[in-house]
């Protein structure tokens, strides 16, 4: 089994494949505010250093939280959409050991079909000035 690991909860973004019996193997970056124009070029960049393509994914994990409100949202939406598109499972999953906790919940067959954020706190959403 191969799975997709997303973490977008901070300024250093990070997605790993965990291939079943293989250590895992992960790209970390600085992505600050380019988190949605780097995300799919790492994910795409990962794969083929790996010599694998999408299609070889089995499911996906998200870290689903606490942390930046905009990260997250973004982590998320990739996760819930490449899940989507390729016909996959995806699963949120927090704490410090997430990619096992994800591993583990899809490995007997869990899928959320849209993993969702869990922010850690309120909202902070300014009102518009009109």
């Amino acid at each position: 089994m191969i799975f997709l690991s997303i973490k977008t909860d901070q300024p250093k973004a990070e997605v790993a494949l965990l291939v079943e019996g293989e250590p895992k193997v992960e790209l970390t970056w600085e992505a600050h505010r380019q988190l949605a124009e780097t995300l799919h070029s790492k994910i795409a960049e990962l794969l083929k250093a790996n010599h694998r393509t999408l299609k070889d994914l089995d499911g996906i994990v998200c870290y689903k939280g606490p942390g930046s409100f905009t990260g997250l949202r973004i982590g998320m939406s990739v996760g819930n959409a490449l899940a989507y598109g390729l016909g996959i499972p995806v699963v949120g999953a927090a704490g410090s050991d997430w990619q096992e906790e994800g591993v583990a919940r899809l490995a007997t067959g869990e899928n959320e079909k849209s993993a969702l954020p869990e922010y850690g706190g309120e909202i902070h959403i300014t009102k518009p000035r009109k």
